[in-house]
C-alpha cells in the first residue's frame, strides 16, 4: 500500500487585513504543524509552489499565516482558495491515531463479514468524529470501529443494532 507522500494541512480562505495576512482553515492535522520557518507545497488550480511562512498567529477556529515574500493584500489575495500539504514525516500522530487521507477509500466491513463500502470522507464533530460510508455515518469510537488496518485497507466494525 502506498500512502501519500504529502497530506492537506489547510486552505486558504482569503486576505486578512493589509499586510498580506492569509486566513488559513487548517485540516485537523495541519492544527500542530504550521510554524514560521516551515516550507510547505501550495497548490493553486494547477500552479503548485513551495512557499516559507514567516509568522503564525491564532485568529478564532482559524490560523492567520504570512509567507515569505508576500508584503500586503494585493500579493496575498493570489492565495485564497490554494490549499497548502506538508510532508507527511512532519505530522505526529499519537496512537490510535489517523490521517483521514489514510481512511478515505478504506472498505468497511462489519465483525461477520457484510461490506457496507468504503470510506467516502471523515467528518469532524466534537463529540466524535464520522466515517462516511454510501451516505451513511459511522462514528469512530472504539465500541464501533474495532479495528483499522491501513496495510489492508480495511476497517472492521460491530455497530449496534439500526444503526446502518
Amino acid at each position: 500500500m502506498s500512502l501519500p507522500a504529502d497530506i492537506a494541512v489547510g486552505r486558504i480562505a482569503g486576505v486578512f487585513g493589509i499586510r498580506g495576512e492569509l486566513k488559513c482553515d487548517p485540516t485537523s492535522a495541519g492544527r500542530t504543524v504550521f510554524s514560521p520557518g516551515m516550507e510547505l507545497r501550495c497548490e493553486r488550480g494547477a500552479d503548485s509552489s513551495n512557499v516559507r511562512i514567516v509568522s503564525v498567529r491564532p485568529h478564532g477556529r482559524r490560523t492567520l499565516l504570512r509567507i515569505d515574500g508576500v508584503e500586503d493584500a494585493e500579493a496575498a489575495v493570489k492565495f485564497a482558495g490554494a490549499i497548502f500539504y506538508a510532508p507527511r514525516d512532519r505530522i505526529a500522530l499519537a496512537a490510535n491515531e489517523y490521517l483521514d487521507d489514510d481512511l478515505v477509500g478504506c472498505n468497511v466491513d462489519d465483525v461477520s463479514g457484510k461490506r457496507y463500502g468504503a470510506v467516502e470522507r471523515v467528518e469532524h464533530f466534537p463529540s466524535n468524529d464520522l466515517l462516511v460510508v454510501d451516505g451513511r455515518m459511522i462514528p469512530l469510537v472504539s465500541a464501533i470501529v474495532t479495528e483499522i488496518d491501513l496495510e489492508k485497507r480495511r476497517i472492521l466494525v460491530d455497530p449496534p443494532a439500526g444503526l446502518l
